[in-house]
C-alpha cells in the first residue's frame, strides 16, 4: 500500500479559508471539562459525556440526514472509540470519532473483515474514523485540520495505531485521497449501516506522521500545497498537546 495524493473533490463543501496565522493556545484544561485545543475561533473538545454525545450526534443527524444517510445515528458511549466535536461560541461545527481495534474488531469488518484483517495479520495495529460530520456553511478548514489531527494524536501516542481505516461514500473518495493522504484498498461495496456504496480507505500512521513534520503548521505559507497538513499543528505544538494529553491519563495518588 503505497501513498498517493489526487486533485481534491471537496465532498464536504468546505470552502478552502485565506491563508492565516496558526496560532493555538496548548494549555487543555481537565477533560471532565472537555476543552482539549483552544483556537481564536473555535475549540476542540472531548465529547465524553451525555451531552456532548447528543450534541453530536444532532449534528451527525442534520448532515446524514441531508445526504440521505438517516438520521437515527447515534454517538455511543464505548471505551474503544473517542469522539470529539468542533465548537465555535459554544455551538458543535465538526464531530468526528476514531474506533480502537479490540477483540470485538471495528465497524468496517462488517463489510471489509478480509482487507482489514490483512494488516491485523501483519502485525498492525488497526483504528477507524467514524461518524464524521461538519458544518457546511462554515470556512472551518482549520477546525476540520485540528478535529483530524487530535484524533490522530490519540491514535498514535495513546494507543499506538500503525495503520487507519474510514469508509466513504465514492464521490468523496478524491477529497480523502487528497486531503489526508488516504486510498482506497479494494472495490466498492454496500455499507448496510446507511444503506450507501462505500469504498475502505486506507492510511498509514507512519505516512501521516511525515506529512505533519513537513508542513504542520504552515498554514500562513502552504505554496501550492492542497492537504490539509499545513493546518495541523507543527511538531512541536503536538509533542506539547500530546504529553499533556497523556499527563492527564496517568492516574493520581
Amino acid at each position: 500500500m503505497d501513498q498517493k495524493s489526487e486533485v481534491p473533490d471537496n465532498g464536504l463543501m468546505i470552502k478552502p479559508p485565506a491563508p492565516r496565522s496558526h496560532v493555538v493556545c496548548m494549555e487543555p484544561v481537565a477533560l471532565g471539562n472537555e476543552v482539549i485545543m483552544q483556537q481564536d475561533h473555535f475549540a476542540i473538545r472531548l465529547a465524553d459525556t451525555e451531552v456532548g454525545r447528543n450534541s453530536a450526534s444532532m449534528l451527525i443527524n442534520k448532515m446524514y440526514g441531508w445526504r440521505g444517510y438517516g438520521d437515527k445515528h447515534k454517538v455511543e458511549e464505548n471505551p474503544n472509540r473517542i469522539t470529539l466535536s468542533a465548537t465555535d461560541k459554544g455551538n458543535v461545527i465538526g464531530t468526528v470519532t476514531i474506533g480502537i481495534d479490540s477483540d470485538a474488531g471495528i465497524l468496517a469488518d462488517e463489510i471489509f473483515h478480509d482487507e482489514i484483517q490483512k494488516v491485523r495479520l501483519r502485525g498492525g495495529k488497526v483504528c477507524e474514523i467514524t461518524k464524521l460530520a461538519f458544518d457546511p456553511t462554515l470556512r472551518s478548514k482549520m477546525a476540520l485540520a485540528s478535529l483530524f489531527h487530535v484524533l490522530f494524536i490519540y491514535a498514535h501516542y495513546r494507543h499506538h495505531c500503525t495503520d487507519v481505516f474510514i469508509e466513504v461514500n465514492p464521490r468523496h473518495r478524491r477529497y480523502y485521497e487528497a486531503m489526508l493522504g488516504f486510498q482506497a484498498v479494494c472495490d466498492v461495496r454496500t455499507n448496510p449501516r446507511v444503506d450507501a456504496p462505500a469504498y475502505l480507505l486506507w492510511v498509514s500512521m507512519a505516512h501521516v506522521n511525515a506529512e505533519i513534520a513537513r508542513l504542520g503548521g504552515t498554514s500562513d505559507h502552504p505554496g501550492n500545497e492542497r492537504s490539509l497538513y499545513p493546518y495541523f499543528l507543527s511538531r512541536r505544538e503536538e509533542s506539547g498537546l500530546a504529553n499533556r494529553l497523556l499527563k492527564l491519563d496517568q492516574p493520581t495518588g
